[in-house]
């Protein structure tokens, strides 16, 4: 399995290409920016790039999916609660400051339970609402098992639950409910910043202690 990550844009996104070694498919996952850069790996390991996933839809993890979508064909897909934060793409840019990106159509619309399968590979859809109403984390089980967690946990913190649709308690209950209940050994891979396990956080990040994982 090929598993690549280039941090993307302004804020640092986590753009992970999965790709399938035998068959040469490919999933992307919250192309933000550097869509180019993006191509060059896809070109690098002679990927083709069959599904391209948000994780949610903040303007860090989807402005580059049009342009990765007309470069590949590529099926776009995110969880439907958050398609109004696509819809609003031109005013989280107005919020930072930078010029709206291009939008296109969804695909599909993920849920909990759902699995997307490429090659020998497959993703299980998690929904882990906090973050924004529509955030997901991606389980690849397997010998190659990992979480792409998207911004609901990182490495010694948990996504910020200012924004719209954010909630304190909802974030908690997911990372409890769909994210904790995974072996402590399992890497796990935010949307920004380094690499961490689930055993870590378990242990050691400060928004799961003393009981507040409630």
């Amino acid at each position: 399995m090929i598993h690549e990550i280039i941090p993307v844009g302004m804020l640092a996104c986590n753009c992970s290409i999965l790709g399938d070694e035998s068959t040469g498919e490919a999933v992307v996952i919250d192309p933000g920016d550097d869509i180019e850069q993006v191509q060059k790996i896809l070109a690098k390991h002679h990927l083709r790039v069959k599904y391209i996933v948000a994780t949610h839809a903040h303007i860090d993890h989807v402005g580059g999916i049009e342009k990765l979508k007309q470069a590949t064909g590529a099926a776009v897909l995110m969880h439907q609660s958050d398609f109004p934060l696509y819809q609003n793409l031109a005013m989280q840019a107005e919020w930072l400051g930078v010029p709206a990106p291009g939008m296109t159509d969804v695909d599909q619309f993920l849920k909990e339970g759902d699995s997307l399968r490429w090659g020998a590979l497959s993703l299980e859809v998690l929904h882990t609402p906090g973050h924004s109403p529509g955030s997901l984390s991606l389980h690849l089980p397997g010998e190659n098992e990992r979480i792409l967690s998207g911004d609901t946990l990182f490495q010694g913190s948990i996504g910020r639950t200012d924004l719209w649709g954010g909630s304190m308690d909802e974030i908690l209950r997911s990372i409890r409910n769909r994210l904790l209940i995974f072996p402590d050994q399992t890497p796990v891979f935010p949307g920004h910043g380094s690499p961490t396990t689930i055993g870590e956080e378990r242990e050691r990040n400060p928004f799961l202690q003393n009981g507040s994982d409630r």
